[in-house]
């Protein structure tokens, strides 16, 4: 038996996991978690095969969470399951720790199998996100702008690109308004671009907006 955590601020996602899982016989959900210090608090209680991590929750989340539970439970995999279809989240969730990414329009059967995959030690990718490494990896070597953000300022980046505002964001990501400043004006000027507007355009260019049907 797979013993599964959850970790989504969103109800919906997760009960539509849990749906899932229920017709499965080999997995079971022990705990759920809506945000990154709950989960941390739970992994103390508890002690899952698998975590199933949203990047992108209030608070501590992404790559810094992922780094903070590799430290503690350095044994426990991490199956991050995300919004973001941009191999660069998947790069650099990977190389944070986690054993696999994939996005959250992913098949139940895939999901599946990935779970499976990496509760026996393996890593596992979404197909979508796969077939860009791959073809990242045949490219010249420059770099794209956005692969020199870091984890946070790609986070940023996608939500002003997604039209939210400071204050929206800050909230979100509890931080506050002057260091979602700070971030953005970080971002302009590694990506060499002059306004938010720049960035929207940016984002549509290189197919870094999360479609619009898509969950957060």
């Amino acid at each position: 038996m797979i013993r599964l955590m959850l970790a989504d601020d969103h109800t919906i996602i997760r009960d539509g996991l849990k749906t899932i899982f229920s017709t499965v016989p080999d997995m079971q959900v022990v705990a759920e978690a809506a945000d990154g210090c709950e989960v941390l608090a739970l992994l103390r209680a508890r002690a899952p095969d698998v975590l199933l991590l949203d990047m992108s929750m209030p608070g501590r989340s992404g790559i810094l969470l992922i780094q903070q539970i590799r430290a503690s439970h350095p044994a426990l995999p991490i199956l991050v399951l995300s919004m973001y279809r941009e191999s660069q989240y998947a790069v650099q969730a990977i190389r944070a720790g986690a054993a696999g990414y994939l996005t959250k329009n992913v098949e139940s059967d895939q999901l599946l199998g990935a779970i499976r995959k990496v509760a026996r030690g393996g890593t596992a990718v979404s197909p979508a996100i796969a077939d860009k490494l791959v073809s990242q990896a045949r490219q010249p070597d420059a770099m794209l702008p956005h692969a020199r953000l870091t984890a946070r300022e790609l986070q940023v980046f996608q939500m002003l690109a997604e039209g939210l505002g400071i204050n929206e964001i800050a909230t979100a990501l509890s931080l506050s308004a002057k260091t979602v400043s700070t971030h953005k004006a970080n971002i302009l000027g590694k990506m060499d671009i002059a306004s938010t507007a720049g960035l929207v355009h940016y984002a549509i260019r290189h197919g870094l907006l999360a479609e619009a049907g898509d969950a957060t």
